[in-house]
């Protein structure tokens, strides 16, 4: 499985992601432009210790990402976590191979983005509450998508 972050604008958010992907082993893509000066010693001071621990691609644009995603054989399911999905989470079926994308915490995802996704989950929340935290929606759907898929990390 993969992360990848569309446009993040939250630095702190961006380093909480980074210590995810490398706690778990799963690599995380950067869609770009971010909301904040990105460079790496900026990321390196969001993500802490664990910047080299964590496997980062860059993708100057969502056009870039698509075509990098795309070129990949068998292509990656892409399963986007909005307030709008159709699939209700934890009901989703994951595949090893999908890459949770997550969008702006502002904003979300474009119209263009969200209609790229083949599938589009969405975490039931209690009345009134809206969303939550992007880093902690990842994490949950994350860890369920290695529970069902076998991918979390191997004790030595």
């Amino acid at each position: 499985m993969r992360l990848a972050l569309f446009q993040p604008d939250i630095p702190q958010n961006l380093g909480a992601f980074i210590r995810l992907s490398a706690g778990l082993g799963v690599p995380l893509d950067i869609i770009e432009p971010c909301g904040f000066p990105v460079d790496d010693k900026r990321i390196r001071r969001a993500a802490m210790d664990y910047y080299d621990l964590a496997t980062i691609v860059r993708h100057a644009s969502w056009t870039g990402f698509q075509q990098t995603r795309l070129g990949t054989r068998p292509a990656r399911r892409l399963v986007l976590l909005t307030t709008a999905g159709g699939s209700t989470f934890p009901d989703v079926v994951f595949q090893a191979g999908d890459t949770l994308l997550l969008g702006r915490e502002s904003a979300g995802v474009p119209s263009d983005v969200h209609d790229a996704a083949d599938l589009r989950v969405r975490i039931p929340l209690h009345p009134g509450a809206r969303s939550l935290n992007v880093a902690l929606a990842a994490a949950m759907v994350l860890s369920e998508g290695l529970r069902q898929t076998a991918g979390f990390p191997r004790a030595p």
